[in-house]
């Protein structure tokens, strides 16, 4: 039963909350004079006014109300900021309590290092405006709004101490992945998991416009959150002490509930699914901040979404009411002389890794354990030649993850989520180590559902997204597995996983968390059946755009390339690596050694598919990236044997991607002399690939014999139809490919002319063929490995 605040805990909190918003309207404003010890001057303010003051008040409310739960009932408690612009308000309360010197110890916790901490904000050399790796206790981005609720989720996974606290904005509730988020709640176990307190924050109003849940009538938003599965928990005001009091008996009422929840679960085992609090959270925004200016009504209005008071350099009167603003809040109580926080502003801080700036779970690599991975041999399939078999690549690697997911069943650190595609995806061998986690009712004709499993399947890619990036941040591992055309709902979400990445690399206080892991399957070539709207191999060139430090790609050509690959991505950390695989039968090429060894390169000759015999350099280099680009070149290369003895063919295939690219561009890079060895520097190259064409260009236009390279790929001309007729609609058939050759090898064309004509026809009789009966030629459909 929630108790009202004493007299000393309601100042002690008021207090605090008056330091945290001093501190944070002084880092959007402030370049010197921290403590006002002297009236303000234009010099004192920043030339460049940049930051959010609207939702800070509410951030720096909740921290400070969070801080007293925490302290008072010992718990360990990630905070997820979901109005990550309201960074002023979380570096506030991470200087208040001490974590922010721990991670930065030049900004002290005085006059001196407040002053660092008001220059370091939105300043060159200094720290973003919004929450970012850069801040203590976070591992949520905030540059980009909807996505905390599935990180907060993703992070309490696992985890079953933990409570995760996530603040969410009714500008960013209005986001597709946040309504989405709302539904994790039917996935979380209360037994083996944690708990994720939901405080949806509604202060009205987004840069410009009112928000959508803000002017719900009470009764219509509260249908809708418990439509939802939750028992909200309302706290309306702008009297700070009532709202102080109100607010501090939501929360104690919340986290009242989310104990019996896991108390009854974990004596029971558990049963039906609960109902979890969430707290919503009515302020106004710019809440302390100035009531009007130039007599346009600012707090609680979207004028007060940014930077309320403009141009204080320049206009003397916006300088006197930014000084009567910060005057407001009594700094004079709330730091002594030396500017450190009074006693009473902490009576209600945390200690220790308690503390949200310190909690260990934020940085996530402080608490990874190395992933058990069993020894590969016993997963490989057995190769006494290449192309004699044929093996499902993505059934061979869930016998894998299979055995991972049941080696870490006491620890509980993996995960596998993916939109509803794991069995279709071939990794069925997985419910035969962990069921689908679900918290709903289950009918008889169900397969797979656990209220433990840790496969996770909802038909949001961005949920799953979310949750795997909470996942391992908070220092766990796991497996995405997409449709190949559908990753892309998550483009603007791995940019931002990217960018975080990116920064947490440059911060040596940040340790190294496990990658962020994608199998892209039922690709572009074995989408056949679905068609056009199921066709895109483009996530590829999105991903490597990005930061050459952190991304990687990598195209297996088959089972043993992909159970080596899959070894390699699952133990590394810092990275977001992409993996695209089949999951159609597919010809084993190379065994298990063979396949360590070719992926360690990278890229490599194939010699037992070539004609050179090493006398002199080859005629023609026939290059391949990705299984069915793999298998259309070795029949190329078969039918050249066939008809052109004489001759000279080397077939190279790429499995890492950024080995074509430069070594300065890329860690992977080859160098010049190995580029010019393996691909020839004038030599006709015709290099069949996986995805869109100009991606190989763009990654090897600036090489030596740029100009004889001929890329054949995806060039969107998709439908339902054939396998094989999806390659000769895009021209990447070994017919095609052969055709290439006598056109590009100098000579050939007229010596050829017959052979040239042979597979014209042939993909005339192919084209006749499917109409006819609607599968391939026999001769491609029967086609195997002789050479």
């Amino acid at each position: 039963m929630a108790k009202a605040l004493s007299k000393h805990q309601l100042t002690a909190l008021d207090a605090h909350w008056r330091a945290a918003n001093y501190l944070a309207a002084g880092q959007i404003y402030l370049l010197d004079n921290p403590l006002l010890t002297r009236p303000l001057v234009p010099e004192d303010i920043k030339p460049r006014l940049l930051g959010h003051w609207g939702t800070s008040p509410g951030l720096t409310l909740l921290h400070t109300h969070l801080g007293r739960v925490v302290k008072e009932r010992d718990l360990d408690t990630l905070c997820v900021w979901g109005p990550g612009h309201g960074g002023p308000a979380v570096l506030a309360g991470a200087w208040l309590d001490g974590s922010y010197t721990r991670t930065y110890p030049d900004v002290t916790r005085d006059a001196a290092g407040m002053a660092r901490l008001f220059r370091r904000f939105s300043f060159p050399g200094g720290v973003p405006s919004h929450v970012a790796p850069e801040t203590p206790g976070s591992i949520h981005e905030g540059g980009e709004l909807g996505y905390s609720l599935a990180h907060a989720y993703g992070a309490a996974l696992d985890n079953p101490g933990l409570l995760v606290a996530c603040v969410i904005g009714d500008g960013e509730a209005e986001t597709g992945p946040l309504a989405a988020s709302w539904h994790a709640n039917k996935f979380l176990d209360p037994v083996h998991d944690g708990a994720v307190l939901p405080i949806l924050h509604l202060n009205g109003y987004k840069i410009a416009n009112p928000t959508v849940l803000s002017r719900l009538p009470d009764a219509e938003l509260d249908s809708l959150l418990k439509g939802l599965g939750h028992e909200p928990l309302h706290v309306t005001g702008r009297d700070p002490l009532r709202v102080h009091q109100d607010l501090a008996g939501a929360l104690d009422r919340a986290l009242d509930r989310i104990a019996r929840i896991q108390h009854e679960a974990r004596t029971s085992g558990g049963g039906t699914r609960p109902r979890w609090p969430v707290i919503v959270l009515r302020t106004p925004k710019g809440w302390t901040g100035p009531g009007t200016v130039d007599g346009e009504p600012v707090e609680g209005t979207w004028r007060s979404h940014q930077v309320p008071l403009s141009g204080v350099r320049e206009n003397p009167a916006h300088l006197r009411q930014l000084e009567a603003w910060l005057r407001s809040y009594r700094p004079g109580e709330l730091f002594d002389s030396a500017g450190r926080p009074v006693p009473q502003v902490l009576a209600h801080v945390p200690e220790g890794d308690r503390r949200p700036g310190a909690n260990p779970h934020a940085n996530g690599g402080l608490l990874t354990r190395a992933l058990p991975i069993a020894p590969l041999e016993r997963f490989a399939v057995p190769v006494d030649k290449p192309g004699s078999t044929l093996h499902e690549p993505t059934r061979v690697l869930g016998d894998l993850l299979a055995q991972v997911m049941r080696d870490t069943a006491d620890r509980r650190d993996f995960r596998v989520v993916g939109p509803d595609e794991t069995a279709s995806n071939r990794l069925g061998a997985l419910f035969d180590a962990t069921g689908k986690a679900w918290q709903e009712r289950t009918v008889a004709t169900d397969e797979h559902l656990s209220r433990d499993g840790r496969v996770m399947e909802v038909l949001s890619e961005h949920l799953c997204q979310g949750w795997l990036e909470g996942y391992n941040l908070t220092g766990r591992h796991g497996l995405f597995s997409c449709y190949e055309a559908f990753v892309h709902i998550v483009d603007s979400m791995v940019n931002q996983h990217i960018k975080w990445l990116g920064t947490a690399r440059r911060l040596p206080w940040r340790a190294p968390v496990p990658s962020l892991n994608y199998l892209l399957t039922s690709h572009v070539w074995r989408q056949d059946h679905n068609g056009f709207s199921h066709q895109d191999p483009g996530f590829v060139d999105h991903v490597l755009n990005k930061s050459p430090d952190v991304v990687r790609v990598y195209l297996p050509p088959d089972a043993n390339t992909l159970l080596s690959v899959a070894e390699h991505v699952l133990h590394s950390r810092d990275y977001v690596n992409v993996v695209v695989a089949g999951k159609q039968p597919c010809y084993d090429w190379l065994s298990l050694d063979e396949a360590r060894a070719h992926c360690a390169r990278g890229a490599g000759i194939w010699e037992w598919a070539g004609t050179e015999d090493g006398s002199r350099e080859p005629d023609v280099v026939l290059a391949c990236a990705g299984d069915v680009p793999t298998q259309e070149v070795l029949a190329a290369a078969g039918l050249l044997r066939t008809h052109l003895p004489e001759l000279a063919v080397r077939v190279v295939n790429v499995v890492d991607m950024a080995r074509l690219m430069p070594r300065d561009e890329h860690p992977h890079g080859m160098p010049d002399f190995a580029y010019d060895a393996l691909f020839t520097a004038d030599r006709p190259v015709i290099f069949a690939y996986h995805g869109y064409p100009w991606l190989i260009h763009r990654l090897a236009y600036r090489r030596g014999g740029h100009e004889h390279l001929h890329v054949r790929g995806y060039k969107e001309s998709g439908t339902t139809t054939t396998p094989f007729d999806m390659v000769v609609r895009n021209d990447l058939d070994r017919y095609r490919l052969v055709m290439d050759v006598v056109d590009r090898v100098p000579g050939l064309a007229v010596r050829a002319a017959g052979v040239r004509q042979a597979m014209v026809d042939a993909r005339t009789r192919h084209h006749a063929w499917i109409r006819a009966h609607g599968t391939d030629l026999p001769e491609v459909a029967d086609w195997s490995w002789t050479g």
